[in-house]
């Protein structure tokens, strides 16, 4: 059986715009964000890529054209020999009742009622109602397809078939938490002999989102939602927990069951609303919300919330099933900080959190669902590396393109490790491009910033000289999985191959690695195998060996506001306009020329 998984709207952006004023990025920011396809064979996920990577615009909302004929074209199939398209929205017409009874039973006036069921109903007929999907996917494919060949799978369920089959597919009990799915943002449950089981009385409304909560005071810092929630982790960071923290006392209420309610969730203008009260429980003016101290003040306060409720979250959950794993997924599954948090302060004695836990998993997740919850092994072990590769020819291509721009050397592949590896123990900055792209939103090695973390001030070099990014951002280190003990307070976790953990740095090793650490003495761990990433664990031992520093600091490699770059192209590009010292590209070893007089 062939199924292609995919997310996206052709009119989204301009939908969410005309209906919503949302602009910029926010009109990829509702639905459809994140768009990508992926596609299964026979069971298995053999291709994956985000529409991002392809057209690159960042956060693309619009249906994934490109990336659903790359898929296919990898594999050798075409559009007619898929068998089911699956899609990770569901408005069904019963759910869809529900939602005009939501918008009809709630405390607004008249007129506010009228012109919410008009903009729903737009955005019904004309873009999320299974007639319209249908007629979006003729559109941008041409293949007219019988009803039945496509899928609708409710949100969460994507969310949730996506960690469930890449953490094995084994029973396990789950937490889904983003900014929202079709009516609800989160609910909890277990998988258990190929079933599916939501816990109903655990489940928590869209007008209470947490996540959509978080994004609204990144924003409210300055900050772009859905994207930068990561910036607000890192800040929190450079304080310890407070005592009195207003956001627990007059924001969110912990109810039973593992809910909880939020102060304004029935506001008629939604989220925004917190504005006015954030701005009275911290007692500042707007032009005072982006000054440092206060961001990090906040950041604090907003990061323990997030702690505290998930905790009382898992603490239900924990009490209502006998499973000790957990897979956790959903936006609000990218906090990697809570995450430890989690895992080591609950009774769990594993959570999974996978590569694609935001919104670009639910493509894999969708078709996961229509191939079913099938209780056995893969035939080959999950991985990231799902997206476009490149070979010699494509790459000396690119480079002949650029000519006048750039030099290069051919390497024997049996060189590449250690002469990377010497110019990684200098104090420099290496594009790293190899294999195939990643999928989700972390760099995992193939398209990568590579540097070496024994200098302190390498953070700011990449920050400010070549991702032109805030100096307060922190970078990731990259490490052999056996190697990792070692270095961090691993707690229950073993390994962590995809970013989604943070771990202590021991005492011993954090002025060895001063550019891995954060403030806090924390770092976002990748391990890696060479079973995962053999040309990178061998980078890495080549580079242990010559320096003694026992990992990489590893970034995603694109500039602020960038995609990660997919192509040699893209890659060029980016060396280009950035001060990175070298390109690794394949086994090309490329410099900048210097330029004519």
């Amino acid at each position: 059986m062939i199924v292609i998984g995919y997310n996206g709207f052709t009119d989204g952006a301009e939908t969410f715009g005309r209906l919503y004023g949302a602009t910029g990025i926010d009109r990829h920011s509702i639905l459809g964000h994140d768009a990508a396809a992926a596609l299964f064979v026979d069971g298995e996920l053999v291709a994956a890529v985000e529409e991002e990577r392809l057209n690159r615009e960042k956060k693309t909302s619009d249906f994934p054209v490109n990336s659903v004929r790359w898929c296919l074209e990898t594999a050798g199939k075409s559009l007619e020999d898929v068998d089911f398209f699956a899609f990770p929205w569901a408005f069904s017409p019963e759910l869809t009742a529900d939602m005009i009874g939501d918008i009809s039973g709630a405390g607004l006036t008249v007129e506010q009622k009228f012109d919410r069921l008009r903009r729903f109903g737009e955005l019904y007929t004309g873009l999320v109602s299974k007639e319209a999907i249908l007629a979006d996917l003729r559109r941008r494919t041409g293949l007219d397809i019988p009803a039945d060949k496509l899928v609708l799978v409710p949100h969460h369920l994507a969310h949730l078939m996506c960690g469930h089959y890449l953490a094995g597919g084994e029973d396990t009990a789950f937490l889904i938490s983003d900014g929202r799915a079709e009516r609800l943002s989160s609910i909890m449950g277990e998988v258990r002999d190929g079933r599916i089981q939501v816990f109903e009385n655990t489940v928590v409304g869209v007008t209470h989102s947490l996540a959509l909560l978080f994004g609204e005071i990144t924003r409210y810092l300055g900050f772009m939602p859905n994207n930068d929630e990561y910036k607000v982790m890192g800040l929190a960071g450079f304080t310890g927990p407070r005592s009195d923290n207003p956001l627990l006392k007059h924001v969110v209420e912990l109810q039973e069951n593992g809910r909880y309610a939020l102060a304004l969730a029935n506001e008629p203008s939604g989220t925004r609303a917190y504005y006015g009260l954030l701005d009275e429980l911290y007692g500042v003016r707007e032009g005072e919300r982006e000054e440092l101290d206060f961001r990090i003040r906040l950041a604090r306060d907003a990061q323990e919330m997030i702690e505290v409720v998930t905790a009382h979250q898992l603490g239900a959950l924990q009490a209502r099933t006998d499973l000790r794993r957990l897979v956790f997924e959903g936006g609000l599954a990218l906090n990697c900080v809570n995450n430890t948090k989690l895992l080591e302060e609950s009774g769990f004695t594993d959570i999974q959190v996978s590569f694609g836990a935001s919104d670009p998993g639910v493509a894999i997740g969708a078709a996961a669902f229509v191939n079913g919850v099938q209780r056995r092994p893969r035939r080959t072990p999950a991985t990231p590396y799902l997206g476009p590769s490149y070979d010699d020819d494509a790459i000396t291509a690119a480079l002949r393109e650029q000519a006048e721009h750039v030099e290069w050397t051919e390497l024997d592949p049996a060189d590449l490790a250690r002469e990377t590896a010497k110019l990684l123990s200098e104090k420099t900055v290496i594009g790293w491009f190899q294999g195939r792209t990643e999928y989700g939103p972390r760099a995992l090695g193939n398209r990568s910033i590579l540097a070496n973390p024994g200098f302190p001030d390498i953070k700011d070099i990449i920050n400010t000289r070549v991702k032109h990014r805030e100096p307060f951002r922190p970078f990731a280190p990259v490490v052999l999985e056996h190697e990792a003990p070692k270095v961090f307070e691993m707690g229950k976790k073993s390994s962590s191959p995809y970013m989604t953990f943070v771990f202590p740095v021991k005492p011993e090793h954090q002025e060895a690695i001063p550019g891995a650490c954060h403030v806090d003495g924390t770092s976002r761990v990748q391990t890696i195998t060479d079973e995962s990433n053999p040309l990178l664990a061998e980078l890495l031992r080549t580079f242990t060996e010559l320096t003694g520093v026992p990992c990489l600091l590893n970034t995603s490699f694109n500039v602020a506001g960038e995609p990660i770059v997919n192509s040699p192209a893209d890659a060029i590009q980016c060396f280009l306009g950035t001060e990175i010292d070298h390109l690794v590209l394949g086994r090309f070893l490329v410099g900048k020329r210097a330029p004519q007089r």
